[in-house]
Parts: structure tokens; sequence; C-alpha cells
């Protein structure tokens, strides 16, 4: 009984700190000994970048403006997409602990009802943290080449964390209202594939027939990518920047509310 009470003692804050870390440590440890999931973190962004430059790049480099080569101009595009895809493996993950009945298990214990989805969002910004590095160094080996300097990469990193965290969440709710991993798969995929593809990713978007150019320039992973591109490249940023942030913003002011109310529905 003593120690129930020093536990209730504790700031409630307090308390659900402490149980998003234990999330955390546990989703993070399951990267490490998950091995699919780590060569998947570590061989996907290489595959993307390899074969994208070698297919795309001579076909698509005469539309890029003058000394600006295919490999620098895709760098900021593939970095958006392996994040935004990398986001479906906290939907699986978050799929898979409703469908397995661990959350069941949680919520026997005194614990903080969002720990779980915070330590499936915090892990899934480690992952795709290794993943960027890994394709930023197998880019610089293939001939990748930036103007950035050391506060334009601050600023990338800012970006991204800020956007992968945003859509980690944006993925959590895929996680809490699909039935089964492959419906999280095609879910996923559904939203990703339209956002990623139909962007500034590969081409620029002066290339797009009218509607679908409208729709690429006014879509967050756009905004993202053409930001993180400017840094690069140091080039002019324009609106880009923060543009890309309010709707990361956005992003997690609409869905964070949203996956809380669902995801404790779905627990209860």
């Amino acid at each position: 009984m003593a120690v129930t009470l020093e536990f209730e003692k504790k700031p409630k804050a307090l308390l659900s700190l402490v149980d998003s870390w234990v999330m955390i440590k546990r989703s993070s440890t399951h990267i490490v000994r998950n091995t699919d999931q780590l060569l998947g973190t570590f061989f996907q962004p290489i595959m993307f970048l390899v074969l994208f430059a070698a297919v795309f790049g001579g076909a698509i480099e005469k539309a890029l403006p003058p000394n600006v080569g295919y490999l620098n101009y895709l760098m900021a595009g593939i970095i958006v997409q392996t994040v935004a895809f990398g986001s479906t493996t906290t939907a699986i993950a978050i799929c898979n602990d409703l469908q397995k009945g661990i959350v069941d298990r949680f919520r026997s214990l005194p614990m903080s009802n969002l720990a779980v989805l915070n330590g499936h969002v915090i892990s899934d910004l480690l992952r795709n943290t290794i993943s960027t590095v890994v394709m930023i160094l197998t880019g610089l080996v293939i001939g990748f080449r930036t103007n950035a300097s050391a506060t334009d990469w601050l600023m990338i990193a800012g970006i991204l964390l800020l956007f992968t965290f945003a859509f980690s969440w944006l993925a959590a709710i895929v996680g809490v209202i699909a039935k089964s991993v492959e419906a999280v798969q095609w879910l996923t995929f559904v939203i990703i594939f339209p956002l990623t593809f139909a962007s500034s990713a590969f081409v620029p978007t002066d290339s797009m027939p009218s509607v679908l150019k409208a729709f690429a320039e006014n879509q967050p992973i756009t905004h993202v990518i053409n930001a993180v591109r400017a840094l690069i490249l140091d080039t002019p940023i324009g609106n880009s920047g923060w543009l890309s942030v309010a709707w990361s913003i956005g992003i997690l002011v609409v869905c964070v509310p949203i996956v809380s109310i669902l995801f404790k529905h779905k627990s209860n």
C-alpha cells in the first residue's frame, strides 16, 4: 500500500514521461532485434537513390536548371519520400499491438494511455534519422555534392524531423483504424504514393499537366522537398521554408487529438 501511495503522489505529467520513455525503449529495441526491419532501414533508401539516379538521371537532367546535376536535385525528394514511407512502420506497429492484445495488458497497468503511441512515433523518428544518414552517405559515395553550410544542415534537420514527427502521427491514425496489417499497408500506400510521386520529388512540377501541377505545388510534401532542396543547393528558399513548417504543425494539430481519441476508444 505504501508503494502504491508513493506512486500516486508523483506528478501525472512525470509519470506520463516515464511511461513514454519505457515505450520508446521498447519500440527502439525492436529496430535492432528485428533483422528484416533493420535491413529495410539501411538498404531501402540506398536502393531508391541508386535506381532513381541511374534510371531517370539522363532523361530529366536536361530539364533542370544549368549546373544542377540530377543526383543533387533528386536527393531532397528521395529523403522526404523515404521518411514518408518509413512512417508506415509506425502504423504497422500500432496495428500489431492492438491486434495481438498487448495493449490490453498495458491497460491493466497504471500507465499513460498515450505512452504506446509516443513510443512508436519517437522510435519512427530514430529509424528515419538512421535511413536519412545512410542515404546521404551513399549519395556522397556516388557523386552527390552540396553547397549547404552548417546552418543550412541544421535547418534541414529541423524541417525533416518536424515533418517526420507529423507524418508519423498521421500514420498512427491508420494504424488505429485499420483492422489488419494488410489493411495498413494498402491504406498507407494509397495516402503516401500520390503525395510523393505527384510532387517535385523526381521531376520539376513545370512539366506536369495543369491540374496535376496545381495539386503538386499545393501539397505538404512538395513544400518540404523544395525547402530541403533549396538548402542543399544553396538557392533561394522562398515561401517553401515557412510553408513546410506550417504544414507539419497543421498535421500535428489535427492528427494528435484525433489519434488520441481513437486509440483511447479502441483500447477501452
